[in-house]
């Protein structure tokens, strides 16, 4: 295939086709700093709506600089420091808000206790923030983001002719038992934001994306890119499983927009755009980038073509989500590594 050239973070064209229309809409975006959330914010400012984009810490140019930075951003983005432990801490964010993206939680590779470091921050957070949706009448929908953690941890066989879909869920029995924390994070939290949301008539949509790659508007890695970047230099196939379900950053921010403009969204979406090895994506960008050196000990490996199991696009396709060819999300992940130093080609 014939990729664009001079590559600079450059969307699948049909991407382009995705009209979205935000104009004096006012809608918050919670964790507003953080990869998926970045972009949403930047989407969602280039759509005309109106942010309350929350941070942990307004004084630290790394949550915030990068934000202030997206165009529209002195005219339509508001920001705001809140805590997702804090109870009441979004009610003022949320003022006059349409609709809530919830992409706020916490993500951790070493902890020393998973169940107060990362476990009671998502749930509770997640019901903090539905909490005080529940106190505003203005707001319509709250899309939050999930993950697929939440959908395929469990003792179901996965096979070339498996297809993962919204009717799966996680257990939580089997997460615990296997030491999946983040696992066991986002799953009890969704089962959490269900409960609360049908008792209390709010309207809500979860998003539930693989391991996500593509470019980073904030100035450091972030975990997930952090992790691919390792996979590249060393080899090192850490997050094995959720890096074979891989799905470009942009499609997931445009989907949360797309989940909530959308009238007839509802339920669970999951969103992966191309399921394989960590190997057979790096032997595609050695392709797009012949400078590229394979991990020592990996450069006769054959490439497996199969997929060892699917995942359905059928509903997420359903919002008009267009998902990035796996080529472009990959080349546009190195060419950003590179452009902010952490890569040399």
């Amino acid at each position: 295939m014939i990729l664009t050239e001079n590559p600079k973070y450059y969307f699948h064209l049909n991407l382009r086709k995705q009209k979205m229309s935000g104009k004096g809409k006012v809608v918050c975006v919670t964790g507003a700093s953080g990869y998926i959330a970045s972009w949403l914010v930047r989407f969602l400012l280039e759509a005309g709506y109106t942010v309350n984009a929350t941070v942990r810490n307004l004084n630290d140019p790394k949550k915030v600089e990068h934000l202030k930075e997206l165009e529209g951003a002195n005219e339509r983005l508001h920001l705001f420091e809140a805590n997702l432990v804090e109870e009441g801490s979004f009610d003022s964010v949320l003022d006059h808000c349409e609709g809530v993206f919830h992409t706020a939680s916490p993500v951790f590779i070493q902890f020393t206790n998973p169940q107060t470091e990362m476990i009671d921050p998502a749930v509770k957070g997640t019901l903090n923030v539905l909490r005080s949706c529940k106190k505003v009448t203005s707001i319509r929908r709250v899309v939050l983001t999930s993950s697929m953690t939440s959908v395929m941890l469990n003792t179901n066989l996965l096979k070339s002719d498996v297809i993962v879909d919204e009717t799966w869920y996680s257990d939580p029995v089997f997460c615990e038992e296997t030491k999946k924390w983040y696992g066991l994070s986002k799953t009890l939290a969704e089962k959490a934001a269900w409960k609360f949301s049908e008792e209390n008539g709010l309207e809500l949509v979860t998003l539930h994306p693989g391991f996500v790659i593509g470019p980073y508007l904030q100035p450091s890695l972030n975990l997930t890119s952090e992790a691919f970047l390792t996979l590249i230099k060393e080899g090192n196939e850490m997050l094995t499983n959720g890096m074979s379900r891989y799905v470009d950053v942009r499609d997931v921010a445009r989907a949360h927009i797309l989940a909530f403009e959308n009238p007839s969204a509802s339920g669970r979406y999951c969103l992966v755009g191309r399921v394989m090895r960590p190997f057979d994506a790096l032997k595609i960008l050695t392709r797009i980038f012949p400078s590229l050196k394979l991990p020592a000990g990996r450069e006769n490996e054959a490439a497996i073509e199969e997929p060892p199991y699917h995942v359905s696009q059928e509903k997420a396709k359903s919002l008009k989500l267009v998902f990035t060819l796996i080529e472009v999300s990959l080349r546009d992940t190195v060419q950003c590594f590179k452009d902010k130093n952490v890569l040399e080609l």
